[in-house]
């Protein structure tokens, strides 16, 4: 996604939350709210797109269209830099707080004038939203987490937008004269799901000219450092960005320095100490003679200290090291070995693109096979009916097998994403149900019961005999929202009993099961699906980072039904 995109998105979805703080029409705050998605997910940049080109994007309208033609141009909205004059600073920072919307947030200004985090948290250890209508003791509860949730983020940006920014860097500088090698390294590299600081390793004999062209990358908003070995700079958005450029001849050690993270390091140095050996940033030294035996790869460097390579998403110091000693490393998943995407989404329900677009995108990515699952009618603003399910299902059936090339067909799997009531009931019966060719069920309600009714919900979810996939388990959001409150060992039983699949849900927002609970569910035999969740063509390569969550959980091939050929995974569905 482009990032004019994501800048339009943000203006749009902040101006409909103004028009709805204000209380002004909730049809037109939709309105913005749906545009702004749209734009988010389109593929094109829009800053390249006149009026004409920017009405041609599903739910952007002439009104619309002009203003954000207008921003482009200008870098000026005025509607929406007229209605922040008309709410306070304060009340915009409230909106932030996972779980408080806009309404709420003014209501705590104008009835009690809170304008700030630190004010909120007063008022509520004071007891003094307990007066107001709608704000209980759990209304509290929450808001002491969101406010938690949005300190702990403090200024992290989530996976896509950091490699987004680390890409572009990389082109720009790998093109510099003199340039050997650059990449990103650091937690990025590890593919962890939020990032500080971006680190950019470049190798070559001078670092001069690739420190000057640092400092001119377009993104580049202030230069906080400029030296001969490393450079920082801060981006509009407030980003730091380090460069190190190291001699060619100690670019392994430097990338396996960089990439950390900082225990795993901590976990090779004391190897390299225990052998008389000396490790850093320039290379793997002999401690006594100084004579470098080590560091122009990192497979290099890790032999030399008696370890194959260790992948960097593995390097967490969660036993990655000890696995190595005895030649037990996993060999990881890799989005290559994905073979079809088993959620996502059209414009029947909340999608942004026809059916047909979604079928293209997926073919162009090689995939073997590819299930649409629109979302079931208890999620009502989605307007699903029997009806419409089934005429998209004949739909589907009519295309399967005019997409892809040659022989490699891509087959089409019809789905839905069912909704798991608070009873862990879902919205079709059973007979319906049967027509399905896969059935994903998530929750998208009742975040707040407690531990053992979330528990018994899923339970029975996974019990349900045409139920395969568990989507985004925990409903959390990266950043903005902790997951439900559940007994996910017993959970993780359920799925093993039953035969169901957890998701690994791609979208960055997500990333629902995290790294660690992927690593609990592993042991109790459980298979998983990494799905894009997409609902926009462009959201499909969100997959990536499914798979990088995958393989920090240690995943393999095997342990990934849609890795499987397509005989496999509808013998796997058809099971239950």
């Amino acid at each position: 996604m482009a990032r004019p995109n994501q800048e339009v998105e943000a203006l749009l979805r902040e101006y409909a939350d103004l028009i709805e703080i204000t209380g002004g029409d909730a049809f037109k705050a939709r309105a913005y709210e749906k545009a702004a998605r749209a734009i988010g997910a389109h593929q094109t940049d829009v800053s390249t797109l006149d009026p004409k080109g920017l009405r041609d994007i599903p739910n952007v309208g002439k009104s619309i269209a002009d203003k954000v033609a207008e921003y482009l141009s200008t870098g000026h909205l005025p509607v929406l830099e007229e209605a922040r004059t008309r709410i306070p600073a304060g009340v915009r920072e409230l909106i932030a707080i996972p779980t408080l919307g806009p309404r709420k947030a003014m209501t705590l200004y104008q009835d009690l004038e809170i304008a700030s985090l630190d004010q909120l948290v007063e008022a509520i250890e004071q007891g003094r939203l307990r007066d107001l209508k709608g704000f209980g003791p759990k209304t509290e509860q929450n808001l002491l987490h969101g406010v938690e949730l949005l300190r702990q983020s403090g200024g992290r940006i989530q996976l896509d937008k950091a490699t987004e920014i680390a890409e572009e860097a990389v082109a720009e500088l790998s093109g510099v004269s003199g340039c050997r090698s650059c990449v990103y390294a650091g937690s990025l590299r590890r593919m962890k799901e939020t990032i500080g600081d971006i680190d950019l390793l470049a190798s070559a004999d001078d670092s001069g000219p690739l420190m000057d062209a640092f400092t001119r990358l377009p993104l580049a908003a202030e230069t906080i450092l400029h030296g001969e070995k490393k450079t920082s700079i801060r981006t509009t958005q407030g980003l730091q960005l380090d460069l190190r450029v190291l001699p060619p001849d100690a670019w392994g050690a430097g990338l396996q320095y960089f990439t950390g993270s900082k225990a795993h390091n901590i976990r090779t140095r004391t190897i390299a100490g225990r052998a008389g050996l000396k490790l850093s940033e320039y290379g793997l030294f002999d401690s006594e003679t100084g004579q470098r035996l080590a560091a122009r790869t990192e497979e290099e460097v890790y032999e030399r200290l008696g370890l194959p390579w260790i992948p960097p998403t593995l390097r967490e110091d969660r036993g990655e090291i000890a696995a190595a000693q005895r030649g037990e490393l996993p060999e990881l998943v890799t989005e290559a070995d994905i073979r079809g995407d088993l959620h996502t989404h059209t414009n029947l329900t909340d999608g942004t693109a026809p059916l047909e677009e979604m079928l293209d995108a997926a073919a162009r990515r090689g995939y073997a096979y590819y299930a649409v699952t629109d979302h079931a009618p208890n999620l009502f603003m989605q307007r699903m009916t029997d009806e419409k399910a089934l005429a998209q299902r004949e739909r589907v059936r009519e295309l399967d097998g005019e997409y892809g090339r040659g022989r490699r067909r891509m087959r089409l799997l019809h789905g839905t994403e069912l909704n798991i009531d608070p009873e862990g009931n879902v919205d079709w019966p059973e007979e319906f149900l049967r027509g399905f060719d896969v059935c994903v069920a998530s929750i998208h309600s009742h975040f707040g019961l407690d531990r053992a009714a979330q528990t018994r919900r899923l339970i029975r979810a996974c019990e349900n005999p045409c139920v395969n996939v568990i989507g985004h388990p925990t409903t959390r959001r990266v950043g903005r929202r902790a997951g439900i409150d559940a007994d996910f060992d017993e959970v993780y039983r359920a799925c093993a009993r039953t035969g169901t699949a957890l998701e690994i849900n791609s979208h960055p927002d997500r990333l629902d099961l995290a790294d660690e609970r992927i690593l609990r569910a592993r042991d109790f035999g459980v298979r998983f699906s990494i799905d894009s969740d997409a609902h926009s063509p462009g959201h499909l390569a969100h997959l990536r980072f499914g798979v990088g969550t995958a393989q920090r959980g240690w995943l393999t091939r095997d342990d990934v039904i849609n890795t499987w050929p397509l005989t496999r995974l509808r013998a796997f569905l058809r099971k239950k």
